[in-house]
C-alpha cells in the first residue's frame, strides 16, 4: 500500500519524441510503470536493515527518477546481472524477497533489473544508471531521450546485444571505456574518436542523420589549427591569448570540454614556440624574427 502511495506522487507526465518519421511513438508516459515498481520495491527488499536507513526516493525537474537504500550490491556488479539469466544464488532477506515475490511485488531476483534494462532500450532512453559505493545501491531512471542519434542507432540498429547497447549508453553519457570495450566496439565500427573522447562513428552517423555532428565531433589534424594561427599573426602581426582563443575555440571539435579546448589551444601554441615558428612578446604573440 505505502508502494502504490510512493507511485501515485511521481509525476509521471507525458514525454512527446521529436517526429522522425514513424520512428518514435507520439507520445508515452516518462516512466514505465513497472520499472518504477521493480525499482522501489527491489531497493524495500534488499535493503541492510542493520544500518538503519531508509528507502529515498527523488523525483528530479530535468526528468529522472532516482531510488537509493543502504548495503552493498551482493551480486557484485549489475553488468553479471544483466549477463546471467539465473536467479541469485544469494539473499540478505531471504523471507522478505520470497514473500514479494509470491505477492508478485518483484520478479524472480535479478530477472527484474534486466527487464529494466529492456524496458528503457525498447523506449530509446538512456539505461538505468547504478552506483554501488559507501555501502549503498542508488539506481537513475531517466525519462527522456538524452541523445536523439543514440535513440536513433537503437531504432536502426535492433540486433545489437544488450552488453554491446550497455557500452554505447556509456558513450552517450560520456563515461569511460576500457580498452577491450573501445577495440570492440570500434571493430564494429560503431564508434571513432581516441581515449577517452569516442564519439558515433562515421557510418552509424550516415544512418542516423547526424552527419553535422560528427564533423563537429572530428577534429582537424594540428596542422590545420597551427595554420590559422600563422594566417592570423601574419595579417594582425601580434594577438593575445584571448584573442587565439576567439579564433579557434568554436572550430575544435565539440567532443571536448570547455577546459580540454583551453589546454588543446595552450599547446598547439608551445609547439609552434619549440618550432621556432612565434615567440611570445610580453602577454601576446608575434612571429619569430628567426623565422
Amino acid at each position: 500500500m505505502s508502494v502504490d502511495e510512493v507511485f501515485h506522487k511521481i509525476r509521471n507526465l507525458k514525454y512527446r519524441y521529436m517526429r522522425e518519421g514513424t520512428l518514435f511513438p507520439e507520445e508515452v508516459d516518462q516512466y514505465d510503470p513497472y520499472i518504477i515498481r521493480e525499482a522501489l520495491n527491489n531497493a524495500i527488499a534488499h535493503q541492510d536493515y542493520e544500518m538503519g536507513g531508509k528507502v529515498t526516493l527523488i523525483e528530479f525537474e530535468d526528468g529522472r527518477l532516482c531510488f537509493s537504500n543502504p548495503g552493498q550490491f551482493i551480486p557484485g556488479s549489475v553488468e553479471s546481472v544483466i549477463q546471467s539469466d539465473t536467479p541469485e544464488s544469494r539473499y540478505r532477506n531471504r523471507f522478505l524477497t520470497d514473500a514479494m515475490v509470491n505477492l508478485n511485488m518483484i520478479d524472480t531476483i535479478g530477472s527484474g533489473i534486466r527487464k529494466m534494462f529492456f524496458i528503457q532500450k525498447n523506449r530509446f532512453f538512456p539505461l538505468p544508471e547504478y552506483e554501488l559505493k559507501d555501502n549503498r545501491v542508488q539506481v537513475t531512471i531517466t525519462g527522456r531521450v538524452v541523445d536523439m542519434a543514440y535513440a536513433r542507432k537503437l531504432a536502426e540498429y535492433p540486433n545489437l546485444t544488450i552488453e554491446e547497447i550497455m557500452l554505447l549508453d556509456r558513450v552517450q553519457k560520456r563515461k569511460p571505456l576500457t580498452d577491450e570495450q573501445a577495440r570492440h566496439l570500434k571493430s564494429l565500427g560503431l564508434i571513432e574518436g581516441r581515449k577517452p573522447n569516442f564519439h558515433i562513428s562515421a557510418q552509424l552517423a550516415e544512418h542516423s542523420g547526424e552527419r553535422a555532428q560528427y564533423i563537429r565531433n572530428k577534429a582537424f589534424d594540428d596542422q590545420h589549427y597551427k595554420q590559422l594561427i600563422l594566417e592570423y599573426l601574419d595579417k594582425f602581426g601580434t594577438a593575445k591569448r584571448v584573442d587565439i582563443n576567439k579564433l579557434l575555440l568554436d572550430k575544435l571539435p565539440d567532443i571536448l570540454t570547455a577546459t580540454q579546448k583551453q589546454h588543446k589551444v595552450k599547446n598547439l601554441l608551445q609547439a609552434l614556440k619549440h618550432e621556432g615558428v612565434i615567440e611570445p612578446k610580453g602577454k601576446s604573440w608575434r612571429m619569430s624574427k628567426t623565422s
